[in-house]
This record gives C-alpha cells, structure tokens and sequence, in this order.
C-alpha cells in the first residue's frame, strides 16, 4: 500500500502537468533542481570543468583510480548531486577503483542550462571524453547510474563507451512509470524525455549488475528484473525489503562484494 501510494502520487503530478501545464514543468518534475542543497566534496577529490558538445560548461568530481585500475563513471539520481555521491564513492576507492562522479546541466555549479534528456547524454559523454583524453578507454571504464542515472548510464553502454555496467535502481522507461500506475495516460506522447532503457536492453552486452530492492516505493521492482533478463549477461542482486533510496544500508557489503565481482577485483571486508 506504501509502496502503490508513493509511486501513485507522483504519477498524478506528472499527469496534471502533462495535462494542464507544459514540457517545461513536467521537467522540473522529472529534474527538480530547485530543490536541491550542494555539500562540500571534502579533501582528496579532484574537480573538473568540462565543456559538453553543445557548449554548456558541466562539472564533475574524481577520485582518481589507482594505475591500471577501472574508473566507475557514476551518474547520479534526479534528487542529488554528485557531492551527495561521494560516500558510495569513497566506498569504491577504497576497494581499488577510480570514480568520476558526472554532474548533470541544471544541477550543483553545472547549473547554467536547463536539464533534458538530450543534454544529460551530452554531458555523461563530456566526461567519458575527458577519461580517454588520458588514455582511459572503454576497456577500463565500468558505467554505473543509480535510478534516473541508469538511463544515462544504459544509453552510454549501448554506445561503446564502457566494458561493464551497473544499473541500481533502474527503470525500462519514464513512461512506464507514469502508465504502470496511470495505464490511461498516453505518457509516450505527452513526456519530452524517455530514457528507454528497455529499448536498448538487447543491444547492451556487457556484463551487467542489476542492483533491486523488491519494496521499492518509486521505481517497481519488476522494472529492474525486467532488465536483468533482456539485458543478454545481466544478473540481478535482489535487495529483499529495499526501498528507493535505502538499498546500502539494508545490504551494503553484499552489494559491494558484487560491484568488486562485476570489476574483477578481489573482494575486500
């Protein structure tokens, strides 16, 4: 009932706006920026200004991997920016992994351009060019995104640009999060940004971690098996009781232990 409620919720405030409102408002749904706090990034992270091909300047953070090691390129959830990352990060870093963690346009001191879906690819692949600048090429980079995230991270997989990939939280679509609670709504047609990861689970053969709680009250939890099974070498780490944003908590040496298997790394405690 929590779980249907939450997710209900948020569909009639998209459905009102598609309706009544405009692109625009329905984005400051999907993106909500304004609400948003920055942190500090804290000492040891390095950060970068970038350039995305359309000219708007992104930023992102690193913590730059140790020699010969894989850089995660994470791309974060609607609700956060990359500061709010840097926990998860610094987990990563301390298991033998680089992370660059890619601000989205319209968020944190990336905040100059409307976010879109368009934009957030350009600025995931302004990051990933600024790794193989340095001779960081897709054979050593593992793609990861956390909900709104694992589109960006699924659409750069379906383009060559990792050799592993880390979906936690994920959905087949933005429509479908709309309709698999208002089946009425054309969402397709009326909602300017899709992400449809569902779309491109075929072509994406990497090897895959699907990361899931099955009570997840803002993302379905059939969504992320959905993909665990067309995504052709995914497998599926089912957070039992997981809700949206508590999945490291309830499991997190479990999930870090998978995340050390997918990169090929030695486990650590």
């Amino acid at each position: 009932m929590r779980r249907h409620a939450f997710r209900l919720a948020g569909s009639i405030a998209i459905v009102l706006t598609l309706v009544f409102g405009t692109r625009a408002a329905s984005r400051r749904i999907l993106f909500p920026t304004h609400d948003l706090h920055r942190h500090e990034a804290g000492e040891g992270v390095i950060r970068h200004a970038l350039t995305a091909a359309d000219g708007v300047a992104v930023h992102a953070l690193e913590l730059p991997a140790p020699p010969g090691a894989p850089t995660v390129v994470h791309f974060h959830n609607n609700r956060e920016t990359v500061e709010a990352c840097l926990d998860f990060a610094g987990e990563l870093r301390a298991r033998g992994l680089g992370v660059l963690l890619v601000e989205y346009r319209g968020y944190g001191v990336s905040a100059d351009a409307s976010p879109s879906e368009e934009g957030l690819y350009l600025d995931a692949e302004a990051g990933l060019a600024m790794l193989a600048a340095r001779g960081i090429g897709p054979e050593r980079i593992i793609l990861s995104g956390m909900s709104l995230g694992t589109g960006v991270a699924a659409e750069m997989a379906e383009r060559k640009h990792g050799s592993r990939l880390l979906l936690v939280a994920p959905y087949t679509s933005i429509p479908d999060l709309v309709t698999d609670v208002a089946p009425f709504v054309p969402a397709s047609a009326l909602l300017p940004d899709h992400f449809e990861t569902l779309e491109k689970a075929r072509s994406i053969d990497l090897p895959t971690l699907v990361v899931h709680g099955d009570d997840d009250e803002i993302v379905p939890f059939w969504m992320g098996e959905r993909l665990s099974k067309e995504i052709p070498r995914a497998h599926l780490l089912r957070v039992n009781g997981g809700h949206h944003g508590d999945l490291f908590v309830r499991d997190r040496q479990r999930i870090l232990e998978a995340i050390s298997d997918l990169a090929g790394l030695d486990r650590a405690t």
